[in-house]
């Protein structure tokens, strides 16, 4: 498994810690909207970045 599918996951994580984080401010009345759209935004870049290491392995396998 190389680094960057390491990272790719790694978003993953980040994006539950961020939606928990969330839930948490959420349950005290507290602005939780930025934490919620980390959690979004971790999400994105996750499909993003898997794309193009696909994209990428793909192009290197024609070779």
């Amino acid at each position: 498994m190389t680094y960057s599918k390491i990272f790719q996951y790694a978003y993953l994580v980040f994006a539950v810690l961020f939606l928990y984080d969330g839930l948490t401010k959420l349950g005290k009345g507290t602005g939780a909207y930025v934490s919620f759209a980390l959690a979004g935004l971790a999400v994105f870049i996750f499909f993003f970045r898997r794309k193009f290491a696909n994209k990428y392995n793909n192009k290197n396998d024609k070779k």
